[in-house]
């Protein structure tokens, strides 16, 4: 067992120092863990390797290594920012070409690299269950087109896992990119001719419209975004996950359909008010509702839901019976064991923290209390003084109510989804200790690609510009006034197979906003727990590619500066601080106790609202979005 576990651990020196030089950047910091791999800056995770690992895993590990290492060394972030379309399947398709074509620079140049990544493709393909697709599925459209486009940079043909799924779609890229997909093996080398390729190929594909403003990117124009005279592009413009995680160049895509519907005509100012108003009912009683301002015009449709009848708020115990939840819990804490006695650790220092600024101001120079030694001096020189006392006082600490809002969605699933639920049950057990109440939500919806809802707008002719399509699910682990103890097996649901589906998420932060205005405490905080972007097929297929984004965006910002409630933000696996002006990024789960105790200590600084953190120790990524 020790000659297998040195095997692994030089398997993992030996990886790492070929994915440096392969990127030529020796400042990259790799760590290993999970089943996939991502990069995050100049931070790298790869997939641990088994104790013995044999041929085929070695070349599996090493083609993750090389996929990240091309990655580094070929792609432009800030050109790839500019160019990106905002459509959502654009976007998906975009980001996944790219790829192909870093991977198809090394692959060229380097034989051994070329053999490593074939090996990491097919594990890909067959991992996730290409073999079955049915058709032309348009949720796996972008994984189809990034099969194609790296057969013809580099030649290699998709795996035999990956043949259902991108021969439906062989003939129909054939015939609409034929001149794109040329111009891309031609100017393979240059990123920014690429971009415009790829953006020319998805407007083919009928993805994007003339109006994006990425068609409109010229070569002698890449630097107007950082004039000093130039207003930065448009926050809608920006890309989901540009540092995203990559399985040779595949995506998990959540694509719509090729024909887009014609967008609705804006309502006015006056028509409009707080964003989801409308919706699904707060959590609470309708007069505490925050009703001081409105929300100001939003830039395209007025988001609505096309009905609100399917929709539903449901306790975790709703959705299966007591032995299973106990047996869910039972198993979200054998995959967390190896970071309970860390978790225990630094949910004790955050306790103390956050009990010490309850009390820890003192009054000096008063005629009883504790002798203050520090002014004994004074006594020893002038023996006629009065000896000094000092008393420790408490400081203002205010009534505290913490909701957390965890994303339930299907690309949430895995580790990220575990570390979720292990962020909430570190917050709930140490605010707890301090006096301050937590509620635990959960959002996802009740169906792929649309449920009743979506029935609902095809029997009813397919109307234009139908707004949201699929039927929300709100689920509440906890709430507020319950104790931790009672219901601390409820958060096992999240591993439940079948329950994380799609993301709403502007929707439900109103869900939750909602629900903590009408509590009594007198500072209400909502912390979301997400991997970043909104998707969901039925509604993206129905309305402009950004509806749901533009959506998130209008919540947050109204949130931010109008609403009582602090939001902050944590991201598992993916950047959330393009959305949130507070905000924290994780990129390993052995990264979160540091992370979530140095955020809520944070939080609870009385100059917290002041502004964002600065000079953090954390272990995570924190950023203040400059308003």
């Amino acid at each position: 067992m020790k000659k297998n576990e040195e095997t692994a651990q030089l398997l993992k020196r030996v990886t790492a120092a070929a994915l440096r030089a392969v990127a030529e950047r020796p400042d990259v910091g790799i760590t290993y863990g999970g089943t996939e791999s991502d990069v995050r800056g100049n931070r790298v995770r790869l997939p641990g390797p088994t104790a013995r690992a044999g041929p085929a895993e070695v070349s599996r590990l090493r083609g993750a290594a090389d996929a990240l290492a091309l990655f580094l060394r070929y792609h432009d972030n800030a050109l790839h920012k500019r160019r990106m379309p905002l459509g959502q399947p654009a976007r998906l398709i975009f980001e996944a070409v790219e790829q192909a074509r870093v991977q198809a620079l090394g692959a060229r140049k380097m034989p051994g690299v070329a053999a490593n990544l074939d090996a990491w493709v097919d594990h890909t393909c067959k991992l996730k269950g290409f073999s079955k697709v049915e058709g032309r599925d348009e949720a796996f459209m972008a994984d189809a087109i990034a099969l194609l486009v790296r057969e013809r940079l580099t030649g290699s043909r998709p795996p035999a896992h990956a043949t259902p799924l991108v021969e439906p779609w062989r003939s129909v890229v054939a015939e609409r990119c034929g001149a794109q997909l040329k111009r891309m093996a031609e100017c393979v080398g240059d990123q920014a001719a690429f971009a415009e390729a790829a953006a020319q190929m998805i407007r083919a594909l009928d993805l994007i419209d003339d109006s994006d403003p990425s068609l409109d990117q010229e070569d002698e124009n890449e630097d107007e975004d950082t004039d000093g005279d130039q207003q930065p592009r448009d926050e809608k413009s920006e890309t989901q996950g540009t540092d995203a995680s990559t399985q040779a160049g595949l995506t998990s895509a959540g694509g719509s359909a090729l024909d887009k519907s014609e967008t609705s005509p804006e309502k006015t100012a006056g028509e409009q008010s707080m964003p989801g108003e409308g919706g699904l009912a707060p959590g609470g009683p309708t007069a505490r509702r925050n009703r001081r301002t409105e929300m100001p015009p939003s830039q395209g449709p007025v988001y609505h839901p096309f009905t609100t009848a399917y929709d539903e708020v449901v306790v975790a115990e709703g959705l299966c019976d007591g032995d299973e939840l106990t047996r869910l819990r039972h198993q979200l804490d054998q995959q967390l064991s190896s970071l309970e006695a860390v978790v225990a650790r630094l949910a004790n220092r955050l306790q103390r923290r956050l009990m010490a600024k309850q009390t820890r101001a003192w009054q000096f120079d008063l005629e009883e209390g504790l002798l203050d030694a520090g002014r004994l001096a004074r006594v020893v020189v002038d023996p006629v003084s009065p000896l000094s006392f000092k008393m420790e006082k408490e400081t203002e600490f205010r009534d505290t109510v913490v909701s957390l809002l965890i994303d339930n969605s299907g690309s949430m699933r895995g580790r990220p989804i575990s570390v979720a639920a292990m962020s909430a049950d570190i917050l709930a057990r140490t605010l707890e200790r301090c006096g301050v109440k937590v509620e635990i939500l959960g959002f996802t919806t009740r169906a792929w690609k649309g449920g009743q809802s979506r029935e609902r707008w095809v029997t009813d002719g397919r109307p234009k510009s139908p707004g949201r399509l699929n039927d929300l699910r709100h689920i509440i682990y906890k709430s507020a006034d319950q104790p931790w103890r009672r219901v601390r097996r409820n958060l096992g649901l999240m591993l439940r197979e079948g329950l994380l589906k799609e993301n709403i998420d502007g929707e439900a932060l109103l869900w939750a906003h909602n629900r903590l205005l009408a509590r009594p405490e007198q500072r209400r905080v909502l912390m979301v727990i997400s991997d970043g972007a909104p998707v969901d097929d039925a509604t993206l297929s129905a309305n402009p590619g950004n509806y749901l984004e533009r959506h998130l965006r209008d919540v947050i910002a109204w949130i931010e500066s109008r609403s009582p409630v602090e939001l902050t933000a944590i991201g598992i696996g993916h950047d959330v601080t393009r959305y949130y002006r507070r905000a924290v990024t994780l990129v390993d789960a052995e990264e979160l106790g540091g992370t979530m105790m140095q955020n809520l200590a944070d939080l609870f600084d009385e100059d917290w609202r002041g502004g964002p953190a600065t000079g953090s120790r954390m272990t995570g990524r924190i950023a203040g979005r400059p308003r």
